[in-house]
């Protein structure tokens, strides 16, 4: 982990060099798994296989050792002591270790589900409308991890929302195909949600037309945002919404079409641009799930793929999607 990962709060958990980081493991490991198909699109077999072996060492190390009964752990110090587990006073749960254990597909079905379902139990406020980074916060407990406890607990990284991570979270349950879970948090992440009444507007304290960095978790701030107008958060907000939730995904020329209706939903409309060429995209819910169809200028087409094609003519897509949540994911 050396100074810090992704969460450079922690910088002395790996200080010394022996320190490691799980959530930096199975960030690697996503790395990896996406890497190899383009060396092996370049001809470059061997370091293809080189990611791929590596990827599958890292896999089977996390899970020998990383998992710790209904989470993932986050880390461990230089000195062998863990973070992130149930076993410790402060920062028992650590969400980004958990939500790209499911990313990265490191995770099995059994293990991703318990460990999504934790981040749920313990790290969603939906009270107070915010998802935790972390808890309980860092306060007292030694070794220190870094500079992370100079944030008063419930302040930013140090418990409170980091709103780029809570996304992160967002994103592993649409990934769970558990559309219910999904589009709760976007709606607990959305600024606009922050300010559609005079009693949140109050609470919240930020504008509510664009992404904040934090919110507040504990009393008497909690609620409130902090640092907005951050790119970074607001960058994978986009993804969120556009990728995981509409369904909307670019590879290469083709367009996959994998929406998360949520519910009360009948459907949604949007046109997509390529090139010069308009596809106009209708989403149907379906009546069950061997209703799913879809057609491309009246033509049935198999899976879920749309070929693009920059022809400067309107094609018409209509898919019927069947509407997946946390009863049947």
């Amino acid at each position: 982990m050396g100074a810090g990962d992704w969460n450079d709060g922690m910088n002395l958990v790996g200080v010394e060099g022996k320190g490691e980081s799980v959530w930096l493991a199975v960030f690697r490991i996503a790395v990896l798994q996406r890497f190899a198909p383009i060396a092996q699109a370049r001809g470059d077999a061997a370091l293809a296989a080189v990611c791929e072996d590596d990827a599958a060492m890292l896999q089977a190390n996390v899970e020998a050792s990383a998992w710790d009964g209904d989470w993932y752990r986050r880390a461990w110090f230089d000195d062998g002591t863990t973070l992130g587990s149930a076993a410790n006073t402060e920062c028992q749960i650590d969400s980004i270790a958990q939500s790209w254990s499911v990313l990265s597909g490191a995770a099995p079905g059994a293990r991703a589900r318990a460990a999504m379902a934790s981040v749920q139990r313990q790290l969603v406020r939906s009270e107070a409308r915010l998802v935790q980074l972390l808890d309980p916060p860092f306060d007292v407990s030694q070794p220190s991890p870094g500079y992370i406890k100079g944030y008063v607990p419930g302040v930013r990284e140090n418990g409170g929302q980091y709103t780029h991570g809570a996304v992160w979270a967002a994103i592993a349950f649409a990934a769970l195909r558990d559309s219910d879970k999904a589009w709760q948090m976007f709606d607990m992440l959305s600024p606009i949600r922050h300010g559609d009444s005079a009693e949140h507007v109050a609470v919240y304290k930020t504008e509510p037309y664009v992404v904040a960095g934090d919110v507040y978790a504990f009393a008497p701030h909690a609620g409130r945002g902090g640092w907005s107008w951050y790119t970074g958060s607001a960058g994978w907000m986009y993804q969120l919404l556009v990728e995981r939730l509409l369904g909307l995904q670019r590879l290469g020329n083709q367009l996959s079409l994998r929406p998360l209706l949520p519910g009360g939903w009948h459907g949604f409309e949007l046109d997509y641009r390529f090139e010069a060429t308009t596809y106009a995209i209708t989403v149907r819910a379906a009546a069950s799930a061997d209703a799913e169809e879809l057609t491309i200028d009246g033509v049935k087409t198999p899976g879920c793929i749309v070929a693009l094609v920059d022809d400067g003519v309107r094609h018409d897509v209509i898919l019927t999607a069947w509407r997946a949540s946390s009863q049947h994911a």
